[in-house]
């Protein structure tokens, strides 16, 4: 987790002004990975104060276009946000819980990123989620 200097020069170095709500936005995505929007919208004013709902949804597209964090959507569920970004990495979802993990490629050097038809396209991500359920809900601790 990056301390309230890096925090700075991240965004410094995104070439996005430094103030208090993207200060506080960015440092609850790196706190809270795969956080949707409502949970860092109360994280963000537990470390800000009073911010509005749409400060947060404009300071969100706005670190997502800078590339300082990653927004993924999951089939049936809202908007995520993390700050793992310049890899290719992959997700868990739980089933029955909604828990969410980070994956990293199957194989070697992004494999995924060669897909068997690529339609003149050139490929530069893939998202794959893998469903599932997790360990908590596979072993549930028995009554006693």
């Amino acid at each position: 987790m990056p301390n309230p200097p890096q925090i700075e020069r991240l965004l410094r170095g995104a070439a996005l002004r430094v103030t208090t709500p993207r200060k506080a936005v960015l440092a609850a995505v790196h706190d809270h990975p795969h956080a949707d929007t409502d949970s860092l919208l109360a994280a963000t004013r537990a470390r800000a104060g009073s911010v509005s709902h749409q400060a947060v949804y404009d300071i969100l597209r706005a670190l997502t276009a800078a590339g300082l964090i990653r927004r993924f959507q999951p089939a049936g569920s809202v908007a995520r946000y993390e700050a793992r970004v310049g890899d290719n990495h992959h997700h868990l979802v739980c089933r029955s819980c909604g828990a969410m993990s980070d994956v990293d490629c199957a194989v070697g050097d992004a494999p995924c990123l060669t897909a068997s038809d690529d339609g003149g396209f050139r490929v530069d991500e893939a998202e794959v989620v893998y469903w599932g359920t997790c360990p908590a809900c596979q072993f549930p601790p028995t009554a006693r």
